[in-house]
């Protein structure tokens, strides 16, 4: 069960964090490189991606496992390619036409969202096509619906409008069609931030202290970070700031019985570990037995001896109820539509629909109702999502506490406060791109009351 401020961050990430930066870096490393037969083999992938029967980054992987013999750099251009016409999809069938092949949305990707000038299609394109090109650049696109000038479907621009307003959605979804930047967190029971920092950068990667989660480092550029002597002895993970930010707000103790009620292949439930100091229990829940076998070495690699990993069938399996008020703290990092995570999951926008978005929020209940009954009395549960969606986030939230008067909701502002985070969220946590340059998250912390003696 997975759920699944800074727009500039100092001068040295100043270039690789801007659109701008991004769009040159890629024409400097296709200047000279593209050839032919990776323009017809990328517009071949990209057609499959399209397709959405599969996540994107699925289908890259499983490109680049059947073609082992692709070089790094061809590898960087397939993907950034492809994540960059699914990103602008919409603006670039305005542009091509509604029934644009793939190779012609490649085209018009490279002409006008990278800005190739106009030489560089020579020998990569055919005549006709480069007459093509030529009136696709001279192209100027006025008007259109708030899902076409944002790049969403229209379900979902219109009910992120009532949230947010017109001026709102398109500064959110200008900020959700750029590349997220890469998150590390240290693993503090192994290194302190500046020390892993000196290390990085005694190492040539550029990196700098995220300015919320002071446990995160943001990375410049694309270090070969599997390779890293920090990331093979578990000294830091690839996590995402705003995530890393859930961990604060669940706040373990030592010795605590914790449970990660959705703990997919453990990103958080590693950050829990860490901040418990490998004391206490900390429970991995997960329906996805490779999920979880995916997250027996991390916790190896980590150091860590607190967390057990346990499969289950569904939220009211047996093995969850044994821990019915027991747990001091519990984190539902609930299965959502992750619309929040588009920068790095772009295709999500377009496979994702009105009813399984409905379908996530009759789950999302059913989930939270179930993981409250291990609450003990004092406890803390924490709900959260990678969802923009209201009904997705305060809806549940709001529906659970009608339903269940003995939890109280708690400030994840005052909890965040308390632990060094500047960051005024409010009562409940709202995390979004285009405001914090994290990925879009929610989260709302509650505490099971002491019943009266």
């Amino acid at each position: 069960m997975t759920g699944k401020k800074n727009a500039v961050r100092g001068k040295g990430l100043a270039r690789k964090g801007s659109a701008t930066g991004a769009r040159q870096d890629a024409r400097d490393d296709a200047e000279g490189v593209v050839s032919r037969a990776l323009l017809i083999q990328t517009a071949r992938v990209l057609g499959a991606v399209l397709e959405f029967a599969y996540p994107a980054d699925a289908m890259l992987s499983r490109h680049f496992r059947e073609n082992r013999d692709i070089g790094q750099r061809d590898r960087g251009f397939i993907a950034e390619s492809v994540y960059g016409v699914v990103r602008r999809l919409r603006w670039l069938r305005r542009l091509a036409g509604q029934d644009a092949t793939p190779r012609a949305l490649l085209l018009a990707w490279l002409a006008r969202g990278l800005g190739w000038p106009m030489r560089q299609f020579e020998g990569l394109a055919s005549a006709e096509e480069i007459e093509w090109i030529s009136a696709l650049k001279a192209q100027d696109l006025e008007g259109g619906s708030l899902g076409e000038r944002a790049d969403l479907p229209d379900w979902l621009a219109e009910r992120l409008l009532a949230s947010h307003g017109e001026a709102g959605v398109t500064a959110l979804a200008h900020s959700l069609n750029r590349p997220a930047p890469l998150d590390l967190r240290v693993n503090v029971m192994k290194l302190a931030r500046d020390k892993a920092l000196e290390s990085l950068q005694a190492s040539g990667v550029r990196a700098e202290a995220c300015p919320l989660s002071a446990h995160g480092i943001r990375v410049a550029g694309k270090p070969a970070l599997q390779k890293h002597p920090l990331f093979l002895d578990g000294s830091v993970e690839v996590q995402d700031e705003g995530s890393q930010l859930l961990g604060f707000l669940v706040q373990p103790k030592r010795g605590e019985l914790v449970v990660d009620f959705c703990a997919g292949a453990g990103g958080k439930t590693l950050h829990l570990g860490a901040m418990m100091r490998s004391t206490g229990r900390l429970y991995a829940f997960d329906v996805s037995e490779k999920r979880l076998a995916k997250l027996k070495p991390r916790v190896a690699r980590a150091g860590l001896s607190n967390v057990h990993p346990v499969l289950i069938a569904h939220e009211h399996d047996q093995k969850v109820k044994r821990l019915s008020g027991k747990a001091d703290r519990v984190l539902v990092d609930a299965p959502c539509s992750g619309l929040g995570t588009l920068r790095r999951n772009p295709d999500l926008k377009w496979r994702q629909t009105p009813e399984s978005v409905a379908e996530m929020v009759i789950k999302q209940g059913a989930i939270m109702a179930s993981a409250a009954r291990l609450v003990k009395p004092g406890g803390r549960l924490v709900y959260a999502t990678c969802s923009l969606l209201d009904e997705e986030n305060d809806a549940i939230v709001d529906a659970f506490l009608a339903a269940h008067p003995d939890f109280a909701q708690i400030s994840a502002s005052e909890i965040l406060g308390k632990q060094g985070v500047d960051l005024d969220t409010g009562e409940r946590l709202r995390l979004s791109p285009d405001r914090h340059d994290t990925d879009g998250f929610f989260a709302a912390v509650l505490e099971r009351v002491v019943a009266d003696a």
